[in-house]
């Protein structure tokens, strides 16, 4: 009945033993539902391992919609069509979807339901990014966004965003990730610390430096700047590590950076898709 949820070692919802009868089968369908759906997608999947009266409740359009955004209406293409909510869920999950006019990529974290946003390059601002003789504007499959900005040539790499946590789960620790890509010849950043701060708006913003280019067959000698390391992601493209914060309220505005103004390096061949911002993941 339905799809299921699979997430990874130690929480994997597979082909589960599912007990004959519990003491909360005594209790109506709606009554068991209702309990199930204060809880997160991850718990309404153990729970349908406890027995088959839970079983058929977790799968509820009534426990899944308390887990989709309160705008997930707004957020089906017209092609889409859903019987379960769990359906919707997961395509939520799976599929990001553009939302404020392509200018943001909108999913959910599957095992909490938190909201996750990417920030196109297109609401940041990008020193000399509208001058075609430093950066342009290109369209490649594999962005989730019209077009993503190719560095052509700048010494000075300056790059500034903002953005209203309204747009994100309340009482959730968040990481800010820049998502990018190098281009063969890319040039200027090998091995160079490229700082990178985030915070609230009107608060001292948090410091690190990552490096978009670091070489693997010498010696660094960064000291204190020693940068966070990139990953390489499974859709193709590197993410480092801006840093953290926590939205409490989803009323505040923050505000990032990514810069290197003191090297006399000329930089070229990066290309920056956007800002990511995920929920920290929980050690269950």
């Amino acid at each position: 009945m339905g799809q299921k949820l699979d997430f990874g070692s130690g929480g994997k919802i597979g082909q589960e033993r599912v007990s004959v009868s519990s003491p909360f089968d005594n209790l109506p369908d709606d009554c068991i539902a209702n309990i199930i759906s204060l809880t997160s997608p991850r718990d309404a999947c153990v729970a349908a391992s406890l027995s088959k009266t839970f079983k058929s409740t977790s799968e509820f359009n009534s426990v899944w919609e308390k887990f989709l955004p309160p705008e997930y209406s707004s957020l089906i293409l017209g092609s889409q069509v859903f019987t379960l909510k769990k359906e919707l869920y997961l395509a939520l999950c799976n599929d990001p979807v553009l939302i404020e006019d392509g200018q943001k990529s909108f999913w959910l974290e599957k095992a909490s339901g938190k909201r996750c946003i990417m920030l196109s390059a297109r609401q940041l601002a990008i020193t000399w990014g509208n001058s075609p003789q430093y950066w342009q504007w290109i369209s490649i499959p594999e962005a989730r966004f019209k077009k993503v900005p190719e560095l052509l040539d700048v010494c000075a790499f300056e790059i500034r965003g903002w953005m209203n946590t309204r747009v994100l789960s309340p009482r959730t620790h968040y990481s800010a990730y820049v998502v990018y890509k190098t281009r063969t010849g890319c040039h200027g950043f090998r091995d160079l610390p490229i700082q990178v701060g985030i915070g609230f708006v009107g608060e001292k913003a948090t410091k690190r430096f990552i490096c978009f280019d670091e070489s693997t067959d010498r010696i660094k000698l960064w000291g204190r700047r020693e940068p966070k390391k990139s990953k390489e992601r499974q859709d193709g493209w590197i993410e480092a590590e801006i840093g953290n914060l926590f939205n409490e309220f989803g009323c505040e505005k923050i505000e990032l950076s990514i810069i290197d103004i003191t090297s006399p390096y000329w930089k070229r061949g990066l290309i920056i898709q956007g800002i990511e911002f995920r929920p920290v993941k929980k050690l269950w």
